[in-house]
């Protein structure tokens, strides 16, 4: 029989990927190493076990102990699923801003969990690290792992992740690209990597606001500002990050780093995280500068389903002023807008009921629709003007006073024809499939396309 004892015997070995879409009329070869197919769905994986492991091995924990970590959820669900399959309990210490999805799976994974605000210097008794050290130092027989300085961190990359990378690629490979986090994975890949072939080169992608490139480049640190791609990047210079090992680090903006995340799951269809696309950016403007000898493996960090309520989310991309007006089609339109059901009214409706609806939603226009099919529209200029000059249409049904139905668009019509229907007629009608789903208007159009 074929099985694994228990679910870390599936921990590394994680597949490449070649980009056949990402990267067309680029020369190089560019491979996506697909650490979200650890069975905790990251990278992260690799670490949680050697840690634990090295500290059973040295006697720093004893059975039944305690594991305390501060994380940004990757590290903790590793750990979690290492302490839950060898009878640990696990306590995690995250910023608010992590998102809810790591929250909850390590909850799932029958952890604690603190949340401690984000915006919090390193002094400061709340810093998320200082916490999970007093918990540990309060708490009897706890461990506080600290991946940023745990040499099992990197060593865990040394002894699998780089190896994996080396044999999979047929010592072809000639740039490495990582996020540097706590470091583990770039100097412990980076330091293998180089001892088999000094002239592989590797990659730092770092978030616009962390220090690390600045640090690298001149040894100053430096104060960091925000950003909102989680894992990845720093406020200070961890331990475990070995520049000897880093040739290069190339900063990338949140903006590109979520836009490029999603383009790997529209394009590849590899579903991940923000770190990854900050990545992924990183190793694309690489490629730029190279012939077609070269060989690009980038880290896939984790699995897109951790940030379903974050950049994978329109509406939270927009509310972090994230989503650049893209639309070409009416379904992209419709998609920007965001704006919930589509609202009409009936033939056999009132006319109070349509003022009504027009004061209510703040709408000038609203069509007529009946069983499926668009009958009329209603023009709120135009339905004011008839109800001054005769009050008693208010309980006249709107089919005698409707004119006639916006036109009507498949949603895959692109919108420079939209807008010559719109110079017509104030809205159209989008249909999905033969179904009425959307109202276009004039509005629509300026606000949310950069159509000319």
């Amino acid at each position: 029989m074929n099985y694994k004892n228990n679910i870390l015997g599936l921990i590394g070995n994680t597949p490449l990927v070649k980009m056949q879409k990402i990267g067309r009329g680029l020369k190089p070869q560019i491979f996506a190493k697909l650490e979200s197919s650890n069975p905790g769905g990251s990278v992260k994986d690799r670490i949680g076990i050697s840690m634990l492991g090295e500290a059973e091995k040295s006697g720093r924990i004893k059975p039944g102990g305690v594991v305390v970590e501060a994380t940004s959820g990757n590290t903790g669900i590793g750990l979690a699923l290492a302490c839950l399959i060898k009878g640990y309990k696990a306590i995690f210490v995250v910023t608010d801003k992590v998102s809810s999805e790591k929250i909850n799976y390590l909850k799932a994974l029958n952890s604690d969990v603190i949340v401690v605000p984000n915006a919090l210097k390193q002094d400061s008794k709340d810093y998320y690290v200082n916490v999970a050290r007093q918990i540990a130092s309060d708490t009897p027989n706890a461990l506080f792992m600290y991946q940023y300085s745990n040499p099992a961190n990197p060593e865990a990359h040394y002894r699998t992740t780089g190896p994996e990378i080396w044999r999979d690629t047929d010592g072809k490979i000639t740039h490495f690209v990582s996020g540097i986090g706590t470091g583990g994975t770039i100097s412990g890949v980076g330091k293998f990597l180089k001892e088999k072939k000094s002239a592989i080169q590797i990659i730092g992608a770092d978030p616009v606001g962390s220090i690390l490139k600045t640090y690298k480049e001149t040894e100053k640190i430096t104060e960091g500002t925000p950003y909102l791609v989680e894992g990845i990047g720093q406020d200070c210079i961890p331990e475990n990050v070995n520049f000897n090992y880093i040739d290069r680090i190339i900063n990338v903006s949140d903006k590109d780093s979520f836009a490029t995340a999603r383009l790997l799951t529209r394009e590849e269809g590899i579903f991940c995280g923000g770190s990854s696309g900050t990545i992924l950016y990183a190793a694309l403007r690489l490629a730029e500068e190279l012939d077609e000898k070269a060989v690009i493996v980038f880290i896939v960090s984790d699995t897109g389903e951790r940030y379903l309520s974050k950049f994978h989310s329109d509406e939270w991309l927009k509310e972090n002023r994230l989503l650049s007006p893209e639309a070409r089609t009416l379904k992209d339109l419709k998609e920007l807008k965001m704006n919930g059901s589509l609202v009409f009214l009936s033939a056999k409706d009132k006319v109070k009921k349509a003022v009504e609806v027009l004061n209510s939603k703040g709408f000038s226009q609203l069509p007529v629709i009946e069983n499926g099919q668009s009958v009329g529209s209603i023009k709120e200029g135009k339905l004011m003007n008839s109800i001054l000059r005769n009050n008693n249409l208010l309980d006249a049904n709107i089919e005698e006073i409707m004119d006639p139905g916006f036109p009507t668009l498949d949603g895959r019509t692109e919108l420079p024809v939209v807008k010559k229907y719109l110079s017509d007629s104030p809205a159209i009608l989008v249909t999905d499939y033969g179904r009425i789903v959307d109202i276009i208007t004039r509005y629509d159009i300026i606000q949310y396309s950069e159509i000319p």
